[in-house]
Order: structure tokens, then C-alpha cells, then sequence
């Protein structure tokens, strides 16, 4: 049986036994006719609260909080649909765009235009947050007990703040966008390294598809309410990065709309654990490095045996990265487990080492063996990781060698599909 896998911007086809397999993909839904015509009526019509018109005000200035580039965003039609709307209403000029990065690096001229088309960007102005940079940020206090915020200047300047983002289920956060487009999206980095600690994300409640009483989504929602959004637009994705469906308004309410919608949509019951997993990072671009891959992991994690092969296919086209200390971390010390100590003992004090933690954590529960185009057999080597160099090959292997018993599940989408067992 083939089956074609998320990889890169080409995919990837890959043989395996029909017999033993089952295969985990997103509920689909149609897209909507008209993608732009669709953000317009939500900005309009929204989930919940007035419509975006109503909240801004002549004499206004705009901040707008997007993602970056290692996520499928429509920023290309979010963004031009929200300018649309605040023509006549605000001057562009009074008009921010900037861009979530967290502590990634920030997006390049040539990107941010791909990103948002060419007219977009001649329209309005967009700026990269940098973590990193403290005369773009303003302290704002303190929240969820001892997180010190600080945010991007322009941020908390604006007089209305406006995110935009999509949602899926996220691998310690419970789900992306809503309030991740303020933190940790245009936090500072000591914001950033509180948010995700080894202590919130080593919680049990800190996965995916959990909200309430999880410690890291907790304090990012409670940053976003205590420092204010005036409107908020989420959409959902199918695996084409088409929208099919729209939430606006109020942020607590839209988000919470989003996330249930997403469940529904991405996050499916098997009857029990697997012997091998296949899984993905979802294709370009969120296969881009080996840092973001860990959220492809940490899906097939959620359902392979203890003792079981996990096997990814991520093009990371981007290596580690280059960038960040990703790779030197990795590489700090001889075996997962003594890094996963490593780690703990300092509660993540690096930017890259919650991802680190995460992945020691995978490669704890399975053997890991990725496929990728980006990084040769030594990198992977440098990271604890066996290289796949055939994923139907290794499949075949591997079922071999755990038996004639030996059952596999793949996850085409990776991370956009999320597998749990369901409780007996």
C-alpha cells in the first residue's frame, strides 16, 4: 500500500504493508470558496463581540501580531483582508504589522513579501520582533506567580492590538495561535525561557490538546488577557494550508471556539499503542530544521510503544538551524538521557533546550531514526538520531525484526493529526 507522506513542498510516497497499518490523518474538511471573503465576513460577523469596526477608532494607532515563517499561515490573505478592513478608519501609516517570532530569527525581505504578497507590504509597515533586542521591548509586570513579561515596544504602545494566527493542536502548549501571538510570539527572552521551563513543560498536563490546567498555556493566556487584545482572528487549515473555517472577536471566546473546533477536526482515538510509527513534521514549512521536528516526534511519541521505533520523514532544508545554539546543545553530552538530566537540573536556562527536552524524552520512549534531505547520517549522529535512509526500507526492517505480531501507524500530517489512546 502507498501513502504519501508530508514532505518538504514535494511530499514524499512511501510503501508499506496493508495488512498491519493504520494510517492517521485529519478529518477533512471542504475549504471555503473564498478565502479572503470568508476573513472579511468573521472580521464582520465575529464569534464572539463587536465587529472589528466597532473597536477602532479614528486617531487610532494598529498593531497586528502574525507568524512567522516556519508556520503555514495564510498571512496572505489574513493580513490584506484586516488592511481592508481599517481603510478609512486608520491611515496605514498608523498601521504595524509584526512579526510573532518568538526567539526564531527573523524573517528576510524576500520572506516577509512571500509571506504577505507584495501589495500588503508596500501598504503597511512590517517589523520583525527580536527576543533578544532589549530597546524593542517594555516591561509590562509580572504574571502567572513569577513570569516576568516584557513585550515588543509597539506592542503594548498600539491603542488596539489585533492577533492573527491559526490553530492546531501543539505538542506542550495544548493549542497554537490566539494568545501565542503575544506570548511567547513578541515576548523577550526571559519571558520566553519562564513560559517554558522544564518544570512547565515537563507538567503532564502540558500537551497537546489541553487548555485549562495546563501550566504553559495557564500563564500565556493569562499575559494576553492582563496586557490586552482588542480583537483576534484564528483560523482553521486542511493539509493543503487552505482555510475552512474562520473565529473572530474576542480573544478568550474565539480561541476557545478554535481549539474545540481543531479537536474535533485533528486530534483522533486508536485502540492502543503501535510497535513503529511513521510520522511527519508536515511538509514545508514547518519541516524547515531539525528544531521545529521535535513537534513531529513528540505526535507519533503520543501513540508508539515503549521500546518501539519511531521513524520521521522531515526534509529540514534548514539543517539544525544554522542559526541558535540547537546543535550544540544536542551535542553538550553523550546520550539523551544524560542531556534530558542536563537539562531538568537547570530548568531549560537556553532558549533551544525545552526542544532538547522534548526530543530526549521521545528518544527515551522509542528508538528515533529520521529520513531527511538536510542533514547528513554524521549531523544526526551529533543529535542522539539513527538516519533512515529509505523510510519504506526501514519500515520493512523494523516490522521484521519486532515480528510477525508487529502493528504501524502513520501520520501523514505528523503533528496536524494527533493519535492518543483512548482510555478503556
Amino acid at each position: 500500500m502507498k501513502v504519501e507522506l508530508a514532505y518538504g513542498e514535494t511530499g514524499l510516497v512511501v510503501e508499506v504493508p496493508a495488512d498491519r497499518t493504520t494510517i492517521v490523518a485529519p478529518r477533512q474538511l471542504d475549504a471555503v470558496p473564498d478565502e479572503r471573503a470568508a476573513v472579511r465576513a468573521a472580521l464582520r460577523h465575529p464569534t464572539a463581540g463587536p465587529p472589528l469596526h466597532d473597536r477602532v477608532h479614528a486617531g487610532q494607532t494598529v498593531a497586528i501580531s502574525m507568524c512567522d515563517g516556519t508556520r503555514p499561515q495564510p498571512r496572505h490573505v489574513m493580513i490584506p483582508a484586516l488592511l481592508d478592513e481599517l481603510d478609512g478608519l486608520v491611515p496605514p501609516d498608523d498601521v504595524v504589522v509584526l512579526v510573532a517570532t518568538g526567539t526564531h530569527r527573523g524573517n528576510t525581505p524576500a520572506e516577509i513579501e512571500a509571506m504577505l504578497g507584495a501589495e500588503a507590504v508596500e501598504r503597511v509597515r512590517v517589523v520583525n520582533h527580536d527576543a533578544r533586542d532589549p530597546a524593542t521591548l517594555r516591561p509590562v509586570g509580572r504574571f502567572a506567580g513569577d513570569v516576568p513579561v516584557s513585550l515588543h515596544r509597539a506592542w503594548v504602545e498600539a491603542d488596539v492590538r489585533i492577533t492573527t494566527g491559526f490553530v492546531e493542536p501543539h505538542f506542550f502548549a495544548g493549542f497554537s495561535g490566539g494568545p501565542k501571538l503575544v506570548a511567547p510570539g513578541l515576548a523577550g527572552l526571559d519571558t520566553v525561557l519562564a513560559l517554558h521551563d522544564a518544570r512547565r513543560i515537563g507538567h503532564p498536563r502540558a500537551t497537546w490538546g489541553v487548555t485549562d490546567g495546563n501550566p504553559v498555556h495557564d500563564a500565556i493566556r493569562e499575559i494576553a488577557a492582563g496586557t490586552g487584545v482588542d480583537f483576534a482572528v484564528d483560523v482553521l487549515l486542511d493539509r493543503r494550508h487552505r482555510i475552512v473555517e474562520v473565529f473572530a472577536g474576542d480573544l478568550a471566546a474565539e480561541h476557545a471556539a478554535a481549539c474545540h473546533a481543531a479537536r474535533r477536526l485533528a486530534m483522533v482515538p486508536v485502540p492502543a499503542e503501535f510497535d513503529v510509527v511513521v510520522t511527519t513534521n508536515a511538509g514545508f514549512p514547518l519541516d524547515q530544521n531539525l528544531y521545529q521536528c521535535v513537534k513531529g516526534l513528540a505526535a507519533g511519541a503520543a501513540v508508539v510503544r515503549p521500546g518501539g521505533t519511531l521513524i520521521c520523514a522531515a526534509e529540514c532544508r534548514d539543517g539544525f538551524p544554522d542559526h541558535g545554539s540547537y546543535r550544540e546543545v544536542l551535542a553538550s553530552r553523550p546520550t539523551p538521557a544524560a542531556l534530558l538530566r542536563a537539562i531538568e537540573a537547570r530548568r531549560a536556562t537556553v532558549a533551544d533546550q525545552w526542544q532538547a527536552q522534548i526530543q530526549c524524552r521521545v528518544q527515551a520512549r522509542a528508538r528515533v531514526l529520521l529520513h531527511t534531505r538536510g542533514l547528513t547520517a554524521a549531523d544526526l549522529a551529533l543529535a542522539h538520531l539513527e538516519h533512515a535512509a529509505d523510510v519504506s526500507t526501514t519500515v520493512h526492517d523494523e516490522l521484521a525484526r519486532l515480528g510477525p505480531d508487529a502493528t504501524l501507524c502513520v501520520l501523514p500530517d505528523g503533528p496536524q493529526t494527533i493519535a492518543y489512546v483512548e482510555a478503556p
